[in-house]
């Protein structure tokens, strides 16, 4: 007689995490709305934070219509897409075997890296965009970049398994950091730039930002060991150690070459080396974490010295910073991970590394030139220059950021 398998019991402590790391990353939202917020000009701070926020409603509707089939879906292709996840159905009442936590709190976890993501991608065409060809923009991305490269890594795809990706090195920086370059460079620079200056309006609200994106990040990466146990603690400690080495490592960059630290690089710091150790959060020690922390500050630091003399205008210096840090942590983990004998011999791991890099970057490089292309075409994407030289703030929504203060 054939005995029925016992439905997983729900682990109370690690569904108790999973819930406080969802709300984490979500927290990295806002977060991520302040620090780019505070970067831009007074006439287009709210224009600016509407991106990140805007996200937070567009993604996270597409997520459960049909992002997460897309991600996590059975079939395997380019995507994972089935009618068993749509709306979310089917799993009402699911318990994730391997987790033993409700595939409810797993579904809302992973839409918020899909939420943040494109989010991240308009700091580089900052201060030149309308609402509207953002908005179609971003669900567009989501829909035919994201979701097939989570999908890829996280979900069951060719690479899942392969490439190390613990929490979004692939799928979330190095791709955001690639599509924010393309639409730079499609779009051009602001108006006026390099010549006028354009000062950042509030950089005591950046500073809250990366604040609070280094405290999401801990749900962020230690989140996802989707455990409450010892490789949480060793995600977190990590998370941590980079975090603070990228951030000493700028300043001390800045200090030699500029002979003061600023808070602007403090905070690029904190940046580089939280998103250097995301894609190996959960395979590297913690002299690894130093490494990747300070190797990934100096090659930001360099990034955006090199994009002034290129002279394209990533606003915010997405690819110099999420792109840039996110390949050094990619690649880098290779060369730092911890010993275990179930790992494949060293070339082969770090092979895996460079082919999970180089097809996010290229797929989602063309991918994104397609669909900027599009949407700037059919909708419009750029601003007029009357409305740019405006603002966003007033032209696109009809407000201004600091009451009577001067917007320009």
């Amino acid at each position: 007689m054939l005995i029925a398998e016992a439905a997983p019991v729900i682990d109370t402590g690690t569904t108790a995490w999973m819930l406080t790391a969802t709300a984490l990353v979500l927290l990295m939202t806002p977060g991520l709305g302040m620090f780019y917020g505070g970067l831009v000009r007074t006439k287009n701070v709210l224009g600016t934070m509407m991106h990140s926020f805007t996200a937070m409603a567009i993604v996270g509707v597409l997520w459960v219509v049909c992002g997460y089939s897309m991600a996590f879906g059975t079939t395997h292709g380019w995507c994972g897409w089935n009618w068993d996840f749509f709306m979310l159905s089917g799993i009402d009442t699911s318990v994730m075997k391997d987790y033993r936590i409700p595939e409810y709190v797993f579904a809302m976890f992973q839409g918020k890296f899909a939420i943040i993501t494109p989010a991240l991608i308009a700091g580089a065409f900052a201060e030149r965009v309308r609402f509207r060809g953002y908005c179609v923009f971003i669900a567009l991305w989501t829909l035919v970049i994201y979701n097939p490269l989570a999908h890829w890594v996280w979900g069951g795809g060719f690479l899942t398994g392969k490439a190390i990706d613990f929490a979004g090195g692939t799928v979330i920086h190095i791709s955001a950091g690639v599509s924010a370059l393309v639409c730079a460079l499609y779009l051009g620079a602001r108006r006026g730039y390099p010549r006028t200056a354009m000062k950042p309006n509030n950089l005591t609200m950046t500073l809250v930002g990366a604040g609070l994106l280094w405290v999401g990040w801990f749900g962020f990466n230690a989140g996802s060991a989707v455990s409450a146990g010892m490789k949480t603690a060793q995600a977190l400690t990590v998370t941590q150690i980079a975090a603070a080495m990228g951030a000493l490592t700028w300043i001390i960059i800045e200090g030699i070459h500029h002979r003061k630290a600023t808070s602007l690089g403090l905070a690029s710091g904190i940046l580089a080396g939280l998103v250097a150790i995301t894609p190996a959060a959960g395979d590297v020690l913690p002299y690894g974490a130093l490494v990747l922390g300070a190797a990934a500050a100096l090659a930001c630091y360099g990034a955006v010295l090199l994009k002034a003399k290129l002279g394209y205008d990533d606003s915010l210096d997405v690819f110099g910073v999420h792109g840039i840090a996110g390949i050094v942590g990619a690649v880098g983990l290779a060369f730092l991970l911890r010993p275990d004998a179930a790992r494949p011999p060293f070339l082969t791991q770090l092979w895996y590394q460079v082919e999970g890099t180089g097809l996010s970057l290229g797929y989602a490089a063309i991918g994104t030139l397609i669909l900027v292309v599009l949407v700037d075409r059919t909708l419009g994407l750029r601003m007029t220059k009357e409305a740019e030289l405006a603002g966003m703030d007033h032209s696109l929504h009809g407000e201004t950021g600091y009451g009577l203060i001067n917007p320009n």
